[in-house]
């Protein structure tokens, strides 16, 4: 059943319209709220919705819930592929609780808030920006840590990046959600105008695998299997910014350990024809971010490297993982890089997947998609037909 969360006009007799999609199970054991498309440029949920209406829509028989998805929480950024609300110069997500008598946005942030409010769980999916890339995360205030974390780890993610409160925005969705008792979760994952399909499909089933462990769902949940998340506290993450501005050239994907030395990328001139700076992991620990525009400048964020206690793998102080050669880790499960490769002093070691029983970790790579919204008149591809002899 679709239903209209908020409506107003706009000029040149049109109307914005946030939509939800509300899939009612055989029981009313609870309420779930899949909501994404509050940057116009992450494009990721937009597959998790797809995928959940249509798993949902074909099972309410084994459904015991209510679930709502909402694709478009900044409708015209969707429709332009813009981060914020096209005209207005506002990011959707920094204007949270709203205000029922303010601006157009501020009202429209205000009805999303107070719909919002009483689900059994909220998850607002992101993806990265253009200039970032994330492996698959969830992010959680520290405040909100004992109640949310155990959550977590049931969406089989690579990572839950704790944050330290005095980080967190409060005029963030979740926030906003949290403070009122909502639980609410906020995935991020994969780069800005592209839909990654193994990461889309990896959180479809782990919202599945969340909703059986609450007693919401009987359905299958799909073929990746349950893995130990990282769990990493905020003072235990690195920043690595650019000494100096250029192109950015790298092999390497998140979701990988380094060790101290490893070249992550080079920053180049095209014109001289030479290196102006190395990216050098200055730590042992996971990769989580790595810079993915090539364009750079002088301090601009090339990744973020989390270090656990004792530099192991898995939660901290814990060894989760298995060692490979030449001092690398790669934890069983999670995202390699771009070739399945984990990575130590200067070299790059194969994964072995027939090692044990273990399988060697979903890649991280992006799949493209076109850049713009799907309208009618966009170009999808181009086919060579050749002609017969």
């Amino acid at each position: 059943m679709i239903k209209d969360v908020f409506t107003t006009r706009l000029p040149i007799d049109e109307r914005l319209m946030i939509r939800k999609n509300v899939i009612r199970g055989v029981e009313d054991k609870g309420r779930v709220c899949i909501v994404t498309g509050t940057h116009g440029d992450e494009l990721e949920g937009q597959m998790v919705c797809y995928e959940m209406g249509r798993i949902l829509s074909a099972q309410t028989d084994l459904l015991d819930c209510s679930v709502e998805i909402w694709p478009a929480l900044n409708p015209l950024g969707i429709d332009v592929s813009q981060r914020g609300i096209p005209n207005f110069d506002l990011d959707m997500n920094r204007i949270f609780p709203g205000n029922p008598g303010g601006t157009m946005a501020e009202q429209a942030a205000y009805a999303i808030v107070e719909n919002l409010k009483g689900a059994d769980l909220v998850l607002d999916i992101h993806s990265s920006n253009l200039y970032l890339r994330e492996t698959p995360q969830v992010r959680i205030n520290v405040m909100d840590e004992e109640r949310l974390v155990p959550l977590a780890r049931w969406l089989n993610m690579d990572f839950v990046w704790i944050h330290d409160a005095a980080t967190v925005l409060q005029s963030t969705l979740a926030h906003s959600l949290n403070s009122t008792g909502t639980p609410c979760l906020v995935v991020e994952m994969g780069v800005g105008l592209r839909i990654n399909h193994k990461m889309c499909s990896r959180l479809v089933s782990g919202i599945l695998r969340l909703m059986r462990h609450m007693g919401f769902w009987r359905g299958e949940i799909g073929d990746f299997p349950l893995h130990e998340s990282i769990v990493c506290k905020g003072d235990r993450v690195t920043f690595l910014n650019a000494e100096t501005s250029g192109v950015f050239l790298t092999d390497l994907k998140c979701g990988i350990w380094v060790e101290p030395g490893v070249l992550i990328g080079e920053i180049v001139s095209p014109l001289e024809g030479k290196v102006l700076s190395s990216v050098v992991s200055p730590c042992s620990g996971y990769m989580f971010t790595i810079r993915a525009h090539p364009i750079v400048y002088e301090g601009s964020l090339m990744a973020r490297i989390y270090t656990p206690l004792g530099g192991t793998a898995g939660n901290e102080g814990e060894s989760g993982g298995r060692m490979l050669g030449n001092g690398t880790h790669t934890l069983s499960g999670s995202t390699a890089g771009a070739d399945g490769m984990a990575l130590g002093a200067g070299a790059r070691t194969p994964l072995d997947s027939s090692a044990g029983n273990e399988k060697a970790p979903q890649d991280c790579t992006n799949t493209p998609t076109s850049g713009e919204a799907d309208d009618e008149g966009v170009l999808n591809a181009r086919i060579f037909t050749p002609t017969s002899e």
